[in-house]
């Protein structure tokens, strides 16, 4: 009997946005960090299915998203923290 060991693939490093409220509606959230140029192509992105939400696809532009929550898009990882005052 032969036992397959998986590779491990290290996980992608999050590059961290700071918030300044207690949340932000994910298509907000892409263009304040500029994974898009405006609203409408956010729009697109999520609706296409391009946007996943903590390791699952989420096709709603007005997701809450607060700190702690991670979005992937466009081969990009982001990682919400909460703003230090």
């Amino acid at each position: 009997m032969k036992v397959r060991l998986k590779k491990r693939i290290p996980e992608q490093a999050a590059e961290k946005v700071a918030i300044s409220s207690e949340y932000i509606k994910l298509d907000a959230f892409l263009k304040f960090c500029c994974a898009a140029e405006t609203g409408g192509i956010a729009k697109l992105m999520i609706q296409e299915g391009d946007v996943k939400v903590n390791g699952e696809i989420c096709q709603l532009r007005g997701k809450k998203l607060r700190p702690g929550d991670r979005v992937e898009t466009g081969g990009k990882l982001y990682e919400l923290t909460a703003e230090e005052k």
